[in-house]
């Protein structure tokens, strides 16, 4: 077995530094927010993010018999280390890579501190100094997500002149580019099993993205999101029914597993088509970019395995001139973690912003302005991700029955 441990006999003496202790804390907002600290002996503290849900802060303190005493400044291999340490765990998919992700994100943050440069700067320099930010956003009170399902709201809820009547108000906001889902209750009838759409279902979502496209222009970016819902046949109908709207993406159109249908379903229609984000690791990216199975590419980077390896995917994405736009349901702090993403990828395009009815979702940052102004965030020359969590409010808002930092 490779030996990722530390092994380096050469580094200046400022640098060396060693992990002391790794601790989580699941804050409960609209997700549930795997956040991770990493203690060093140089007095630095590194934060990070996981993607939502359980079983993440177990296998982040499985990776303590191995990570304690370790340098925090070789993210990389590290990160390498987490993978192979735990293949026999799952490790090269899922759950560990979840796990890895928010770690690697705090590995990066440390060394932006220990050497007082922002994490973009470590990552190559930036091509932007600010990013530009899609709100994913709902019709009124069309989907209340809990434990990690959907449950739909009163059919009245998805009427067109809701997703409008919403559209505007966050357009209003600021922002430039906005999300909707699209998947509806409906979608179920007659069969909730076998993933066709009827002529009715169609000719509804149609109506949506007419209201909405109406009610916003054409000088605001807009998506649909699916949810890998659809046969072939499904998907290829409703995406050639909505080109004539000049959609940002239509994203999640059929389930992930098959590549084949994915690029018939690309391939068969002129709306854009996005995915990416329930993938791990560069190598379930490649057949989808090299064989241009999709139009914009979407990967999660507190899923994928974190900052280094979403740039790989981005690399591999530009190699066949396709834009990147992570997915993002994160706190301010994977979001910032995303933001100096966005800010050294040539190809970067959005990134999304899910928390719109978290009011407090600023507040779990220390800062006195919000961090998103007018559909951008800045980039920080801060050192690190340029954020540091409040532990009072992460406190205030832990998931009950877990514990804190």
């Amino acid at each position: 077995m490779k030996d990722f441990s530390n092994q380096i006999t050469n580094r200046a003496d400022d640098r060396e530094v060693e992990i002391t202790d790794i601790r989580t804390c699941v804050v409960d907002g609209n997700f549930e927010w795997n956040l991770i600290q990493i203690e060093t002996d140089a007095g630095v503290t590194g934060i990070g993010e996981a993607y939502r849900g359980g079983g993440v802060p177990e296998l982040v303190e499985y990776t303590e018999r191995f990570l304690l005493g370790e340098n925090p400044l070789d993210v990389q291999r590290l990160y390498r280390r987490i993978i192979q340490e735990m293949s026999g765990h799952g490790g090269t998919t899922g759950k560990v890579v979840t796990a890895a992700s928010g770690i690697e994100i705090a590995l990066w943050d440390i060394a932006g501190k220990v050497l007082e440069v922002p994490v973009y700067q470590l990552l190559g320099g930036k091509f932007r100094d600010e990013v530009r930010i899609y709100c994913d956003c709902h019709a009124g009170e069309a989907y209340a997500v809990d434990d990690g399902y959907t449950e739909y709201a009163d059919a009245e809820a998805y009427s067109p002149e809701s997703y409008a009547r919403e559209a505007r108000r966050v357009v209003d906001m600021g922002f430039t580019a906005l999300k909707f889902d699209l998947d509806l209750e409906m979608d179920n009838e007659p069969d909730p099993f076998n993933g066709r759409l009827t002529n009715d279902a169609v000719s509804d979502k149609r109506e949506i993205v007419e209201a909405v496209r109406e009610e916003i222009g054409d000088d605001v970016d807009l998506a649909f999101d699916c949810h890998w819902d659809y046969t072939v046949e499904s998907a290829k109908r409703l995406a050639h029914e909505l080109e004539p709207y000049d959609l940002m993406w239509l994203e999640d159109l059929v389930p992930p597993e098959n590549m084949g249908a994915q690029k018939e379903v690309t391939k068969a229609t002129k709306t854009p088509v996005a995915t990416g984000e329930n993938r791990f690791r560069v190598h379930e990216f490649s057949e989808l970019l090299y064989d241009h199975g999709v139009d914009v590419v979407t990967p999660d980077p507190t899923t994928v395995g974190g900052l280094g390896e979403t740039m790989r995917i981005a690399d591999r994405a530009e190699e066949n001139y396709i834009p990147l736009s992570p997915h993002n349901v994160c706190s301010p702090i994977g979001t910032m973690a995303c933001v100096h993403l966005g800010a050294v990828i040539p190809n970067f395009d959005v990134l999304e912003y899910h928390a719109l009815e978290v009011d407090w979702w600023d507040d779990l940052i220390e800062r006195e302005e919000p961090l998103i102004q007018d559909g951008y965030i800045e980039v920080p020359e801060e050192p690190g991700l340029g954020v540091e969590l409040d532990e009072d409010v992460a406190e205030e808002h832990r998931l009950e029955g877990t514990e804190g930092f």
